[in-house]
């Protein structure tokens, strides 16, 4: 016969399981929102002591102090550069509707610079002729370009929205940054875990989201900077848009900036500006790539403990489900998912050594 005290329990972890998901239905529309507040309070967390300690205690005004300090410094130069970005990414969509910019006749020149034994393999690689695959590839980068600038100016429709959870998100921020430690700890004994179990989960946690953001992005606005400094160089049209997109690429493990500047080297190189195309190269190759290979394991480390394709695998499926956020909420994933099997394993074993 089942016990009243089992029915109870149960009933209470029914409740609290229906009482979480209806949070969790009423404040979805706030999601990233908070993500960002939280990864941003426990980012600048050292800070906010730094200046409690000055503050000579005074919470509200540390976290205020914080809290300007990341507005002023993070977060208006990201959106000055957005909207730079967004603007220059509709002066390149204008001009490929306007024919200015023609793919197919940049794959034409690129192709007849070929080796001519390059030129039948491209022709035989599984698009039938080369015009075809012209037209595919043509057709997918119009495509992509469209879609960019059709999400990026939907941006205006959506103001309202936008404002609203920036705002929820300075909001929170103020409160996580100034009773973060205590409202962590609380979090920590109330689950359902052996406290050092727990404890283990919260430190990977933290470890991971630090490596992920300071390490990953320093690394990736760097190389970002320096590709665009690059292609203004050499004079590449909408410098700061590919710059960007370059610390995109660099967030991925295994691909990284030279999928960027690799095919722009090579177009140059094929239309004959070659003293551009060594400069991206040799920019590529030792400046961008030797910022990875020098920050990267003074900010990052090995400290995480994931694998590279384990990264890459999780940073892109956590992009194409969660957009931006995805950045970081994918390898924590894959930082729970191997610290649960490690934990369990350690279990195990113990268990048999007893």
């Amino acid at each position: 016969m089942i016990s009243r005290e089992r029915i109870d329990n149960g009933g209470l972890i029914l409740f609290i399981a229906i009482s979480t998901l209806g949070l969790g239905l009423i404040v979805s529309g706030f999601i990233s929102a908070l993500l960002w507040a939280a990864l941003a309070a426990l980012l600048f967390q050292p800070l906010y002591r730094r200046i409690l300690f000055d503050c000579r205690g005074r919470r509200n005004m540390a976290a205020a102090l914080t809290l300007l300090i990341i507005i002023i410094a993070v977060i208006m130069p990201a959106l000055i550069i957005g909207s730079l970005v967004i603007e220059q990414a509709s002066g390149v969509y204008a001009k490929i509707r306007s024919g200015q910019i023609d793919f197919v006749t940049y794959f034409g020149q690129v192709h007849a610079a070929l080796p001519m034994r390059l030129q039948q393999w491209v022709e035989n690689a599984g698009f039938g002729t080369f015009e075809r695959a012209q037209a595919k590839i043509s057709q997918a980068l119009s495509n992509s370009a469209s879609i960019l600038t059709q999400r990026a100016l939907t941006i205006g429709a959506d103001a309202a929205a936008f404002v609203l959870s920036f705002g929820v998100g300075l909001y929170v921020s103020f409160f996580l940054l100034r009773d973060g430690e205590a409202l962590a700890s609380q979090i920590i004994t109330r689950l359902p875990l052996e406290p050092t179990i727990a404890h283990r989960i919260a430190t990977r946690f933290v470890i991971v989201v630090r490596a992920t953001i300071k390490g990953s992005g320093i690394v990736a606005l760097a190389q970002g900077m320096l590709g665009a400094a690059t292609f203004w160089i050499v004079g590449m049209p909408a410098a700061l848009l590919w710059g960007v997109l370059m610390a995109i690429a660099a967030l991925l493990p295994a691909i990284g900036p030279a999928i960027i500047w690799l095919p722009v080297a090579t177009y140059l190189l094929a239309t004959g500006d070659f003293w551009q195309a060594v400069i991206v190269v040799a920019s590529g190759v030792f400046v961008i790539g030797l910022v990875d290979n020098l920050l990267r394991p003074m900010l990052v480390g090995r400290d995480t403990g994931l694998p590279d394709w384990l990264i890459l695998v999780t940073t892109l499926g956590g992009i194409e489900t969660l957009g931006l956020s995805g950045i970081v909420v994918g390898p924590i994933a894959a930082a729970f998912f191997l610290t649960g099997w490690d934990i369990l394993a350690e279990q195990k074993a113990a268990s048999t050594r007893d």
